[in-house]
């Protein structure tokens, strides 16, 4: 029952989107009828994402650099955190030039609609990486195809009202305050999603035809190859090399409590528990372990990481890439990592991290549900690699930590 309950706000968007599914497949393009539902649900979803960034992101850099954490720990952690993201992007990306599901997707049948742009061709490497990192003016930043420089800026502007101290503290407090009113509006929203996204993606499907649905088929059965590598392979190689065959058994024999908590209960929060507990019980120190973890659950998502991959392939194969930039791997690491950093760093950010994905890419915003709609059928699998990612990391930041001790003695 506890499953059901935690799960219920997944299952009715499935449902919603499974029976707007069926209805596109049905109708067609008569389905086009219910789309304004779908498309007032999406005004007030762009509307929303701006303020979340801007104050939910400044908030979370304010709190970082107020806190109490160690400087060392702090740095290896970041360090591990990044490393850690870095070769799971890597990885996914070489895992799927071997095998790619998608591919078998017949989409010269899949027809876009008129608001879902392909990527502008025109732009070469350079221009695309000054236009997703900049803007010419201050209040094209408040734009939604302009994430990734108001993301920047808002770090910024946390980290130094955070230096400010005392002075900073009244713009510290409404960048709290501010950062938990418009969560609660973002979860009032989401009350109405299954429904306006079912109508929503009953009109994707009538437009873009059902060959879309053999690509979610694929991208569900991809994101399930990679998640057996690296919860059973990648982690494994982690722990050995911490601590050798020793260690790796300690893990095993502490890793099941964890994952089955995160499959039931769909919440990388609910685990940290059951985390720091498996990691004190494989020797890492109390104080790192309460610490890394709870950071971890915060900005350090595996499962993000591998699906922000699933998600940039998903797009590109299915509705073509970039002119010269065709499922190129530097650009899939680099969105991958800024995608699943933004969803990390952002409660409730999945939607930001795929509207994000859309405007580095240049795709148009309209496709974000599209990649929605993959966040949803992952989500178990995806929650497990968040929170065991962070078990590892605990581990690996202690051993780290401990080493530079011994060399400075």
């Amino acid at each position: 029952m506890n499953v059901i309950k935690n799960y219920t706000s997944t299952i009715l968007l499935l449902l919603g989107i499974l029976i707007g599914g069926v209805c596109g497949m049905i109708f067609g393009e008569d389905a086009a009828v219910v789309k304004p539902v779908g498309d007032i649900f999406m005004n007030f979803m762009y509307v929303l994402v701006v303020p979340i960034v801007c104050l939910s992101v400044s908030s979370a850099m304010c709190t970082m650099k107020r806190s109490n954490m160690a400087g060392r720990v702090l740095v290896n952690t970041l360090l591990v955190f990044l490393v850690m993201s870095v070769v799971l992007a890597v990885l996914s990306w070489l895992c799927i030039l071997v095998y790619n599901p998608m591919t078998g997707v017949d989409s010269s049948a899949i027809q876009l609609n008129g608001t879902a742009e392909l990527p502008d061709s025109g732009l070469s490497v350079g221009e695309m990486l000054v236009s997703t990192v900049s803007v010419p003016e201050f209040l094209q930043m408040f734009e939604k195809p302009h994430l990734l420089p108001l993301i920047i800026f808002s770090v910024v502007f946390g980290l130094a009202t955070a230096v400010c101290g005392e002075k900073g503290k009244p713009v510290a407090d409404f960048l709290e305050a501010g950062s938990n009113v418009v969560l609660k509006m973002m979860d009032y929203l989401m009350y109405l999603a299954p429904v306006c996204l079912g109508c929503y993606f009953a009109a994707t499907i009538g437009s873009l035809g059902g060959q879309i649905v053999n690509g979610y088929l694929g991208a569900f059965v991809l994101y399930l190859v990679l998640t057996v590598i690296v919860y059973f392979g990648v982690n494994s190689v982690y722990i050995f090399l911490a601590g050798g065959k020793k260690l790796l058994k300690s893990y095993w024999r502490n890793i099941l409590p964890p994952s089955l908590t995160a499959v039931g209960t769909s919440s990388s929060a609910a685990c940290i528990p059951f985390n720091i507990e498996a990691a004190q019980n494989m020797g890492v120190p109390s104080s790192i372990a309460s610490t890394v973890v709870p950071f971890g659950t915060n900005i350090h998502k595996d499962g993000s990481v591998v699906s922000s991959v699933v998600k940039i392939v998903f797009l590109m194969t299915i509705f073509g890439g970039l002119h010269g930039l065709e499922l190129n791997g530097f650009v899939i690491v680099f969105t991958a990592l800024i995608s699943s950093l933004v969803v990390g760093a952002i409660p409730s950010g999945g939607m930001t991290g795929e509207l994000l994905i859309c405007s580095i890419l240049g795709y148009s915003p309209e496709l974000a549900v599209a990649l929605m709609v993959i966040s949803t059928i992952i989500d178990a699998p995806a929650t497990m690699l968040n929170a065991t990612g962070n078990v590892v990391a605990s581990v690996l930041v202690a051993r780290i930590s401990k080493k530079q001790v011994s060399d400075e003695n």
